[in-house]
Protein backbone atom coordinates (compact mmCIF):
# COMPACT_ATOMS: atom_id res chain seq x y z
CA UNK A 1 0.00 0.00 0.00
CA UNK A 2 1.38 3.48 -1.16
CA UNK A 3 1.73 5.93 1.80
CA UNK A 4 0.69 9.45 1.57
CA UNK A 5 4.02 11.92 1.39
CA UNK A 6 4.54 13.32 4.51
CA UNK A 7 2.65 10.11 6.28
CA UNK A 8 4.41 9.90 9.89
CA UNK A 9 4.15 8.38 13.19
CA UNK A 10 5.23 8.04 16.80
CA UNK A 11 7.99 5.35 16.76
CA UNK A 12 9.75 2.88 19.54
CA UNK A 13 13.32 3.41 20.11
CA UNK A 14 15.24 0.68 21.27
CA UNK A 15 16.23 0.97 24.90
CA UNK A 16 15.60 0.16 28.59
CA UNK A 17 12.72 1.25 30.89
CA UNK A 18 11.87 0.89 34.07
CA UNK A 19 9.42 -1.51 35.92
CA UNK A 20 10.13 -3.93 33.64
CA UNK A 21 7.61 -6.25 34.97
CA UNK A 22 4.72 -4.14 33.57
CA UNK A 23 5.88 -3.95 30.24
CA UNK A 24 5.00 -5.65 27.07
CA UNK A 25 1.36 -6.20 28.26
CA UNK A 26 -1.13 -7.56 25.12
CA UNK A 27 -4.14 -5.12 25.07
CA UNK A 28 -6.64 -8.09 25.48
CA UNK A 29 -4.52 -8.43 29.02
CA UNK A 30 -4.99 -5.06 29.80
CA UNK A 31 -8.32 -4.82 29.12
CA UNK A 32 -9.11 -7.78 31.08
CA UNK A 33 -7.01 -5.92 34.07
CA UNK A 34 -9.80 -3.01 33.60
CA UNK A 35 -12.72 -4.78 33.62
CA UNK A 36 -12.06 -6.71 36.69
CA UNK A 37 -10.62 -3.81 38.34
CA UNK A 38 -14.14 -1.46 37.61
CA UNK A 39 -16.54 -4.54 38.90
CA UNK A 40 -14.30 -4.78 41.95
CA UNK A 41 -14.40 -0.79 42.82
CA UNK A 42 -17.81 -0.76 41.82
CA UNK A 43 -18.58 -3.82 44.58
CA UNK A 44 -16.76 -1.92 47.01
CA UNK A 45 -18.65 1.17 46.01
CA UNK A 46 -22.11 -0.09 46.71
CA UNK A 47 -20.83 -1.57 50.34
CA UNK A 48 -19.23 1.60 51.04
CA UNK A 49 -21.25 4.55 49.48
CA UNK A 50 -19.29 7.14 51.06
CA UNK A 51 -16.07 6.40 49.86
CA UNK A 52 -15.06 8.07 46.36
CA UNK A 53 -13.61 6.92 43.24
CA UNK A 54 -10.94 7.96 41.69
CA UNK A 55 -9.98 7.36 37.76
CA UNK A 56 -5.95 7.09 36.83
CA UNK A 57 -4.68 5.81 33.50
CA UNK A 58 -2.15 3.61 32.57
CA UNK A 59 -0.02 5.07 29.66
CA UNK A 60 1.99 2.25 27.12
CA UNK A 61 3.41 3.27 23.91
CA UNK A 62 3.36 0.50 21.28
CA UNK A 63 2.28 -1.65 24.36
CA UNK A 64 5.18 -0.65 26.34
CA UNK A 65 4.20 0.55 30.14
CA UNK A 66 5.44 3.84 30.90
CA UNK A 67 3.51 4.94 33.67
CA UNK A 68 0.32 5.57 35.41
CA UNK A 69 -1.13 9.33 35.74
CA UNK A 70 -4.01 11.08 36.62
CA UNK A 71 -3.78 13.80 34.05
CA UNK A 72 -3.28 12.54 30.52
CA UNK A 73 -3.73 15.85 29.08
CA UNK A 74 -0.46 16.65 30.11
CA UNK A 75 1.28 13.44 28.37
CA UNK A 76 -0.80 13.92 24.89
CA UNK A 77 -0.23 18.30 25.44
CA UNK A 78 3.86 16.47 25.24
CA UNK A 79 3.25 14.52 22.37
CA UNK A 80 1.20 17.08 20.44
CA UNK A 81 4.20 19.79 21.43
CA UNK A 82 7.21 17.06 20.06
CA UNK A 83 5.22 16.50 17.08
CA UNK A 84 4.75 20.42 16.31
CA UNK A 85 8.44 20.81 17.03
CA UNK A 86 9.30 18.12 14.69
CA UNK A 87 6.91 19.70 11.53
CA UNK A 88 9.32 23.29 12.25
CA UNK A 89 12.33 21.04 11.93
CA UNK A 90 11.15 19.45 8.77
CA UNK A 91 9.08 21.76 7.00
CA UNK A 92 6.74 20.01 4.23
CA UNK A 93 6.34 16.66 6.41
CA UNK A 94 2.92 16.14 7.69
CA UNK A 95 3.58 14.56 11.28
CA UNK A 96 0.12 12.06 12.05
CA UNK A 97 -1.08 10.61 15.37
CA UNK A 98 -1.78 7.18 15.32
CA UNK A 99 -3.70 5.81 18.44
CA UNK A 100 -2.45 2.72 18.37
CA UNK A 101 0.58 3.74 19.22
CA UNK A 102 -0.31 5.84 22.52
CA UNK A 103 -2.60 4.54 24.51
CA UNK A 104 -4.22 5.55 28.07
CA UNK A 105 -6.28 2.64 29.91
CA UNK A 106 -8.47 4.02 32.46
CA UNK A 107 -8.99 2.29 35.74
CA UNK A 108 -11.16 3.50 38.73
CA UNK A 109 -9.49 3.07 42.50
CA UNK A 110 -10.31 4.24 46.07
CA UNK A 111 -6.80 5.27 46.58
CA UNK A 112 -4.45 6.48 43.80
CA UNK A 113 -0.96 5.52 43.35
CA UNK A 114 0.18 7.41 40.19
CA UNK A 115 3.72 8.45 39.00
CA UNK A 116 4.57 12.19 38.11
CA UNK A 117 3.40 13.47 34.77
CA UNK A 118 6.94 14.23 34.71
CA UNK A 119 8.33 11.16 35.12
CA UNK A 120 6.21 9.27 32.21
CA UNK A 121 6.53 12.59 29.90
CA UNK A 122 10.76 11.68 30.69
CA UNK A 123 10.81 8.75 29.70
CA UNK A 124 8.74 9.64 26.12
CA UNK A 125 11.50 12.13 25.51
CA UNK A 126 14.29 9.74 26.83
CA UNK A 127 12.98 6.53 24.72
CA UNK A 128 11.00 7.30 21.95
CA UNK A 129 11.48 9.69 18.56
CA UNK A 130 9.02 11.09 16.14
CA UNK A 131 9.38 8.95 13.36
CA UNK A 132 8.63 8.76 9.17
CA UNK A 133 7.59 5.76 7.24
CA UNK A 134 9.80 6.50 4.15
CA UNK A 135 11.04 4.15 1.69
CA UNK A 136 14.52 2.43 1.16
CA UNK A 137 16.44 2.33 -1.62
CA UNK A 138 18.32 -0.50 -1.34
CA UNK A 139 20.86 -2.09 -3.78
CA UNK A 140 21.30 -5.73 -3.57
CA UNK A 141 19.08 -5.73 -0.49
CA UNK A 142 21.61 -3.25 1.39
CA UNK A 143 19.83 0.22 1.94
CA UNK A 144 21.94 2.86 0.50
CA UNK A 145 19.60 6.06 1.22
CA UNK A 146 15.94 7.04 2.19
CA UNK A 147 13.29 9.27 -0.07
CA UNK A 148 9.72 9.69 1.55
CA UNK A 149 7.95 7.87 -1.11
CA UNK A 150 7.73 5.20 -4.39
CA UNK A 151 7.41 8.67 -6.66
CA UNK A 152 10.29 9.87 -5.80
CA UNK A 153 12.06 6.40 -6.54
CA UNK A 154 11.04 7.20 -9.72
CA UNK A 155 12.22 10.49 -10.09
CA UNK A 156 15.67 9.36 -8.71
CA UNK A 157 15.68 6.89 -11.51
CA UNK A 158 14.55 9.64 -14.27
CA UNK A 159 17.25 12.26 -12.57
CA UNK A 160 20.23 9.57 -13.06
CA UNK A 161 19.22 9.01 -16.12
CA UNK A 162 18.51 12.61 -16.97
CA UNK A 163 22.34 13.03 -16.65
CA UNK A 164 23.75 11.34 -19.55
CA UNK A 165 20.32 11.99 -22.25
CA UNK A 166 18.81 15.67 -22.43
CA UNK A 167 14.90 15.32 -21.14
CA UNK A 168 13.37 15.38 -24.94
CA UNK A 169 15.40 11.84 -26.04
CA UNK A 170 14.17 10.00 -22.78
CA UNK A 171 10.82 11.27 -23.38
CA UNK A 172 10.67 10.01 -26.94
CA UNK A 173 12.76 6.83 -26.10
CA UNK A 174 10.13 5.93 -23.38
CA UNK A 175 7.21 6.70 -25.91
CA UNK A 176 8.46 5.80 -29.34
CA UNK A 177 8.74 1.49 -30.23
CA UNK A 178 11.83 0.30 -31.79
CA UNK A 179 9.97 -1.23 -34.59
CA UNK A 180 9.28 0.51 -37.92
CA UNK A 181 11.80 2.78 -36.69
CA UNK A 182 13.04 5.20 -40.13
CA UNK A 183 16.63 4.36 -41.59
CA UNK A 184 19.61 6.01 -40.14
CA UNK A 185 20.95 8.26 -42.74
CA UNK A 186 24.67 9.02 -42.90
CA UNK A 187 25.65 10.83 -40.08
CA UNK A 188 23.16 10.17 -37.80
CA UNK A 189 22.76 9.53 -34.52
CA UNK A 190 19.73 7.99 -32.05
CA UNK A 191 19.69 6.60 -28.33
CA UNK A 192 17.54 2.87 -28.80
CA UNK A 193 17.80 2.00 -24.82
CA UNK A 194 18.90 3.60 -21.30
CA UNK A 195 19.23 1.46 -18.32
CA UNK A 196 20.68 1.49 -14.96
CA UNK A 197 23.69 -1.29 -14.60
CA UNK A 198 22.00 -2.25 -11.03
CA UNK A 199 18.73 -2.91 -10.49
CA UNK A 200 17.14 -0.77 -7.06
CA UNK A 201 14.66 -2.19 -5.16
CA UNK A 202 12.77 -0.47 -2.28
CA UNK A 203 10.97 -1.30 1.28
CA UNK A 204 9.36 1.14 3.72
CA UNK A 205 10.90 1.82 6.64
CA UNK A 206 10.21 3.59 10.24
CA UNK A 207 12.80 6.00 10.42
CA UNK A 208 14.56 9.59 11.98
CA UNK A 209 12.90 12.32 9.53
CA UNK A 210 16.33 13.27 9.18
CA UNK A 211 17.73 10.62 7.27
CA UNK A 212 15.50 11.28 4.30
CA UNK A 213 17.17 13.11 1.31
CA UNK A 214 15.84 14.69 -1.65
CA UNK A 215 16.22 13.14 -4.70
CA UNK A 216 18.82 15.33 -6.13
CA UNK A 217 21.07 14.34 -3.12
CA UNK A 218 20.09 10.90 -3.61
CA UNK A 219 21.00 11.58 -6.89
CA UNK A 220 24.75 12.44 -6.34
CA UNK A 221 25.37 9.62 -3.45
CA UNK A 222 24.60 7.21 -6.25
CA UNK A 223 27.15 8.51 -8.61
CA UNK A 224 29.65 9.09 -6.21
CA UNK A 225 29.43 5.76 -4.63
CA UNK A 226 31.52 4.29 -2.26
CA UNK A 227 35.40 4.16 -1.83
CA UNK A 228 37.15 1.54 -3.42
CA UNK A 229 40.88 0.70 -2.28
CA UNK A 230 43.13 0.75 -5.62
CA UNK A 231 46.98 0.67 -5.77
CA UNK A 232 49.09 2.05 -8.64
CA UNK A 233 52.52 0.78 -9.66
CA UNK A 234 54.93 3.30 -10.96
CA UNK A 235 56.13 3.05 -14.39
CA UNK A 236 58.88 5.23 -16.21
CA UNK A 237 57.75 8.65 -16.80
CA UNK A 238 54.95 9.20 -14.36
CA UNK A 239 55.15 11.81 -11.72
CA UNK A 240 52.61 12.66 -8.94
CA UNK A 241 50.43 14.73 -10.79
CA UNK A 242 49.89 13.02 -13.95
CA UNK A 243 48.97 9.77 -11.64
CA UNK A 244 46.15 11.80 -9.75
CA UNK A 245 44.61 13.33 -12.86
CA UNK A 246 44.41 10.13 -14.75
CA UNK A 247 42.73 8.73 -11.31
CA UNK A 248 40.04 11.39 -10.72
CA UNK A 249 42.57 12.85 -8.14
CA UNK A 250 43.63 16.31 -7.28
CA UNK A 251 47.36 16.28 -6.15
CA UNK A 252 46.18 17.17 -2.53
CA UNK A 253 43.96 13.90 -1.98
CA UNK A 254 46.76 12.10 -3.75
CA UNK A 255 49.13 12.93 -0.93
CA UNK A 256 46.74 12.10 1.71
CA UNK A 257 46.23 9.37 0.81
CA UNK A 258 50.05 8.41 0.64
CA UNK A 259 51.22 9.64 4.16
CA UNK A 260 54.83 10.62 3.92
CA UNK A 261 54.26 11.78 -0.01
CA UNK A 262 55.35 15.82 -0.57
CA UNK A 263 54.96 17.40 -3.67
CA UNK A 264 58.50 17.52 -4.03
CA UNK A 265 58.93 13.52 -3.33
CA UNK A 266 60.56 11.47 -5.99
CA UNK A 267 59.20 8.35 -6.75
CA UNK A 268 60.34 5.52 -8.64
CA UNK A 269 59.60 2.69 -10.89
CA UNK A 270 57.65 0.15 -9.23
CA UNK A 271 56.93 1.98 -6.38
CA UNK A 272 52.84 1.01 -5.34
CA UNK A 273 50.66 4.44 -4.23
CA UNK A 274 47.52 4.19 -2.89
CA UNK A 275 45.05 5.72 -5.56
CA UNK A 276 41.80 4.46 -3.69
CA UNK A 277 38.98 6.04 -5.66
CA UNK A 278 35.30 6.21 -5.41
CA UNK A 279 32.86 3.51 -7.25
CA UNK A 280 29.81 4.77 -8.19
CA UNK A 281 26.77 2.33 -6.78
CA UNK A 282 24.89 2.79 -10.54
CA UNK A 283 26.25 3.43 -13.81
CA UNK A 284 24.05 4.33 -16.80
CA UNK A 285 24.22 2.49 -19.68
CA UNK A 286 23.36 4.08 -22.62
CA UNK A 287 22.72 2.42 -26.24
CA UNK A 288 23.20 4.20 -29.23
CA UNK A 289 22.57 3.66 -32.66
CA UNK A 290 24.56 5.31 -35.10
CA UNK A 291 24.67 5.36 -38.90
CA UNK A 292 28.30 6.24 -40.44
CA UNK A 293 30.58 5.97 -43.55
CA UNK A 294 33.64 4.59 -43.59
CA UNK A 295 37.02 3.46 -45.45
CA UNK A 296 37.49 0.37 -46.44
CA UNK A 297 41.35 -0.53 -46.37
CA UNK A 298 42.88 -1.43 -49.41
CA UNK A 299 44.75 -5.10 -49.16
CA UNK A 300 48.37 -5.63 -50.90
CA UNK A 301 49.22 -7.81 -53.44
CA UNK A 302 52.33 -9.03 -54.02
CA UNK A 303 53.66 -10.63 -57.48
CA UNK A 304 56.48 -12.33 -58.23
CA UNK A 305 58.15 -11.15 -60.99
CA UNK A 306 61.52 -13.47 -61.67
CA UNK A 307 62.42 -11.09 -64.38
CA UNK A 308 63.43 -8.63 -61.66
CA UNK A 309 65.99 -9.48 -59.22
CA UNK A 310 64.97 -10.68 -55.64
CA UNK A 311 64.91 -8.12 -53.32
CA UNK A 312 63.61 -5.47 -55.83
CA UNK A 313 60.42 -4.07 -55.90
CA UNK A 314 58.04 -2.08 -58.31
CA UNK A 315 54.36 -0.98 -57.30
CA UNK A 316 52.40 -1.83 -60.39
CA UNK A 317 49.03 0.04 -59.07
CA UNK A 318 48.31 1.93 -56.39
CA UNK A 319 45.78 1.01 -53.93
CA UNK A 320 42.34 2.88 -53.74
CA UNK A 321 40.35 2.94 -50.08
CA UNK A 322 36.39 1.62 -50.59
CA UNK A 323 33.56 3.14 -48.52
CA UNK A 324 30.55 1.47 -46.93
CA UNK A 325 27.82 2.33 -45.07
CA UNK A 326 27.84 0.89 -41.37
CA UNK A 327 25.01 0.44 -38.91
CA UNK A 328 26.74 -0.06 -35.02
CA UNK A 329 25.24 0.19 -32.00
CA UNK A 330 27.44 1.59 -29.15
CA UNK A 331 27.22 1.09 -25.24
CA UNK A 332 28.51 3.70 -23.41
CA UNK A 333 28.59 3.76 -19.54
CA UNK A 334 28.77 6.64 -17.88
CA UNK A 335 29.54 8.48 -20.99
CA UNK A 336 32.39 6.41 -21.90
CA UNK A 337 31.90 3.83 -24.76
CA UNK A 338 32.53 0.67 -23.41
CA UNK A 339 31.69 -1.73 -26.39
CA UNK A 340 30.07 -1.52 -30.49
CA UNK A 341 28.57 -4.00 -32.27
CA UNK A 342 27.97 -4.35 -35.74
CA UNK A 343 24.06 -3.95 -36.90
CA UNK A 344 24.69 -4.17 -40.58
CA UNK A 345 26.87 -3.00 -43.32
CA UNK A 346 26.37 -2.03 -47.12
CA UNK A 347 29.58 -1.73 -49.22
CA UNK A 348 28.95 1.93 -51.53
CA UNK A 349 32.40 1.20 -53.00
CA UNK A 350 34.65 -1.60 -53.98
CA UNK A 351 38.75 -0.77 -52.93
CA UNK A 352 41.31 -1.61 -55.52
CA UNK A 353 44.06 -3.79 -54.14
CA UNK A 354 47.97 -2.40 -54.23
CA UNK A 355 50.16 -4.67 -56.50
CA UNK A 356 53.64 -5.30 -55.82
CA UNK A 357 56.11 -7.07 -57.97
CA UNK A 358 58.65 -8.40 -56.57
CA UNK A 359 61.86 -9.65 -57.73
CA UNK A 360 62.80 -13.57 -57.59
CA UNK A 361 65.58 -13.55 -60.06
CA UNK A 362 69.12 -14.49 -57.90
CA UNK A 363 72.44 -12.20 -58.25
CA UNK A 364 74.73 -15.24 -58.87
CA UNK A 365 77.65 -13.97 -56.88
CA UNK A 366 80.16 -16.68 -58.81
CA UNK A 367 81.74 -15.01 -62.22
CA UNK A 368 81.32 -16.35 -65.79
CA UNK A 369 85.53 -15.73 -66.52
CA UNK A 370 83.94 -13.35 -69.58
CA UNK A 371 84.77 -9.36 -68.64
CA UNK A 372 82.07 -7.29 -69.46
CA UNK A 373 83.66 -3.54 -70.29
CA UNK A 374 83.47 -1.64 -67.31
CA UNK A 375 82.38 1.50 -68.83
CA UNK A 376 79.82 2.39 -71.35
CA UNK A 377 82.71 3.10 -74.27
CA UNK A 378 85.47 5.30 -73.94
CA UNK A 379 88.94 3.88 -74.98
CA UNK A 380 92.57 2.89 -73.38
CA UNK A 381 94.38 5.65 -71.99
CA UNK A 382 97.01 3.63 -70.56
CA UNK A 383 98.12 0.23 -71.01
CA UNK A 384 99.45 -2.50 -68.39
CA UNK A 385 103.33 -2.13 -67.82
CA UNK A 386 106.20 0.23 -66.84
CA UNK A 387 105.48 3.94 -66.45
CA UNK A 388 106.83 7.00 -65.25
CA UNK A 389 109.48 4.68 -64.05
CA UNK A 390 107.50 2.47 -62.24
CA UNK A 391 105.16 -0.69 -63.22
CA UNK A 392 101.34 0.41 -64.27
CA UNK A 393 99.26 -2.26 -62.79
CA UNK A 394 95.99 -1.96 -64.67
CA UNK A 395 94.70 0.03 -67.67
CA UNK A 396 93.24 3.78 -68.03
CA UNK A 397 89.42 4.09 -69.78
CA UNK A 398 88.86 7.45 -70.32
CA UNK A 399 86.61 9.79 -72.04
CA UNK A 400 83.17 7.41 -71.87
CA UNK A 401 79.64 8.30 -72.89
CA UNK A 402 78.81 8.92 -69.84
CA UNK A 403 80.64 8.28 -66.21
CA UNK A 404 79.12 4.92 -64.93
CA UNK A 405 80.91 2.71 -63.73
CA UNK A 406 79.95 -0.96 -63.73
CA UNK A 407 80.95 -4.61 -62.30
CA UNK A 408 82.74 -6.50 -64.53
CA UNK A 409 81.35 -9.68 -63.80
CA UNK A 410 79.52 -11.62 -61.13
CA UNK A 411 80.77 -11.88 -57.79
CA UNK A 412 80.94 -10.05 -54.27
CA UNK A 413 82.43 -6.80 -52.83
CA UNK A 414 85.19 -7.06 -50.43
CA UNK A 415 86.28 -3.18 -50.69
CA UNK A 416 84.65 -0.54 -51.01
CA UNK A 417 86.15 2.73 -49.85
CA UNK A 418 89.18 5.15 -49.75
CA UNK A 419 92.37 3.40 -50.77
CA UNK A 420 95.13 6.18 -50.44
CA UNK A 421 96.84 7.32 -54.19
CA UNK A 422 93.83 4.73 -55.74
CA UNK A 423 91.09 7.31 -54.49
CA UNK A 424 87.69 5.66 -54.13
CA UNK A 425 88.38 1.91 -54.62
CA UNK A 426 86.16 -1.01 -54.89
CA UNK A 427 87.33 -4.60 -54.84
CA UNK A 428 85.21 -7.38 -55.85
CA UNK A 429 85.47 -11.17 -55.36
CA UNK A 430 84.15 -13.05 -58.51
CA UNK A 431 84.71 -15.95 -56.30
CA UNK A 432 86.27 -18.17 -59.17
CA UNK A 433 90.02 -17.17 -58.11
CA UNK A 434 89.39 -13.72 -59.78
CA UNK A 435 89.21 -10.31 -58.44
CA UNK A 436 89.00 -6.74 -60.33
CA UNK A 437 89.97 -3.37 -58.69
CA UNK A 438 88.05 0.28 -59.75
CA UNK A 439 89.83 3.43 -58.68
CA UNK A 440 89.79 6.78 -58.71
CA UNK A 441 86.05 6.78 -58.46
CA UNK A 442 84.21 10.47 -57.12
CA UNK A 443 81.62 8.16 -55.41
CA UNK A 444 80.57 4.70 -54.57
CA UNK A 445 77.06 2.61 -55.29
CA UNK A 446 77.84 -0.28 -53.13
CA UNK A 447 78.66 -1.99 -49.90
CA UNK A 448 80.74 -4.45 -48.16
CA UNK A 449 79.37 -7.69 -48.68
CA UNK A 450 76.61 -7.09 -51.51
CA UNK A 451 76.15 -9.48 -54.29
CA UNK A 452 76.14 -7.31 -57.98
CA UNK A 453 75.48 -8.87 -61.49
CA UNK A 454 77.47 -8.53 -64.39
CA UNK A 455 76.94 -5.10 -66.01
CA UNK A 456 75.30 -3.30 -62.72
CA UNK A 457 76.59 0.08 -61.71
CA UNK A 458 78.65 0.56 -59.14
CA UNK A 459 80.16 4.02 -58.93
CA UNK A 460 80.78 6.73 -61.01
CA UNK A 461 84.17 7.83 -63.31
CA UNK A 462 85.96 10.56 -60.93
CA UNK A 463 89.89 12.02 -60.32
CA UNK A 464 90.32 10.75 -56.62
CA UNK A 465 93.90 10.20 -55.00
CA UNK A 466 96.85 10.16 -57.68
CA UNK A 467 94.92 11.15 -61.03
CA UNK A 468 95.72 13.24 -63.40
CA UNK A 469 92.48 13.42 -64.56
CA UNK A 470 89.04 11.92 -64.46
CA UNK A 471 89.10 8.54 -65.53
CA UNK A 472 88.86 4.70 -64.34
CA UNK A 473 91.96 2.30 -63.12
CA UNK A 474 90.85 -0.96 -63.86
CA UNK A 475 93.02 -3.92 -62.31
CA UNK A 476 92.30 -8.19 -62.50
CA UNK A 477 93.76 -10.40 -60.29
CA UNK A 478 93.93 -14.21 -60.69
CA UNK A 479 95.18 -16.46 -57.48
CA UNK A 480 96.45 -13.45 -56.14
CA UNK A 481 98.91 -12.69 -59.21
CA UNK A 482 98.33 -9.40 -61.68
CA UNK A 483 96.92 -9.74 -65.10
CA UNK A 484 96.31 -8.15 -68.50
CA UNK A 485 92.81 -6.85 -68.17
CA UNK A 486 92.28 -7.53 -71.88
CA UNK A 487 92.91 -10.66 -71.72
CA UNK A 488 89.39 -11.09 -69.80
CA UNK A 489 87.63 -8.70 -71.28
CA UNK A 490 85.21 -9.15 -74.57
Amino acid sequence: MQLKEGWQKISVKAGSLKDQQRQTFKRTILATIVISTISTSTSIATAKETAKLQKVYHVYINNNYLGTVSDKEKVERFVNQKMSETQKRFEGYQLAYKKDDLAFVPEQVFTASVDNEKDVISKIQENYDVAVEAVAVQIDGKTVTYLTDEEKVNELIEKLKLTYIPPEQLKALETQSNENLPELKEGETRITDISLSTKLTYVHEEIDPAQVTSVDEAVNLLQKGIEKEEKYIVKEGDVLGTIAESHGLDLKQLLDLNPGLNEDSIIQIGDELNVTVYEPYVKVNVKQENMSLQKIPYEVQIVEDETMYKGDAKVVQEGVEGEKMVRSIITLQNGTKIGEEIADEKVIKEPVNKIIHQGTKVIPSRGTGQFAWPTNGGYISSHLGYRWGKQHKGIDIARPEDRIIKSADNGTVVSAGWDGGYGNKIVIDHNNGIQTVYAHLSSINVSIGQTVEKGSQIGIMGSTGNSTGIHLHFEVYKNGVLQNPLTYLQ
